[in-house]
């Protein structure tokens, strides 16, 4: 998974593309999951505080370029 300030170094665009690679992931935990096929459970709030983290990046970063 990537951090915080691996994320601050990329775009927008390459943050919007890191947010729907990691609801896909998440989707696809979720059904693994469901089917009863995920042995790590962990991983869900791994991904989902992945994606949580990419968001808040990608909003500050639209928030500073609204500004300027």
């Amino acid at each position: 998974m990537t951090k915080a300030a691996e994320l601050r170094q990329k775009d927008v665009a390459g943050l919007q593309a890191e947010v729907k690679d990691l609801q896909k992931a998440h989707f696809n935990l979720r059904m693994q999951k469901a089917t009863q096929q995920l042995g790590n459970v962990a991983q869900l709030r791994i991904t989902r505080r992945a994606i949580a983290r990419a968001k808040t990046v990608l909003a500050q970063k639209q928030a500073e370029s609204n500004k300027a």
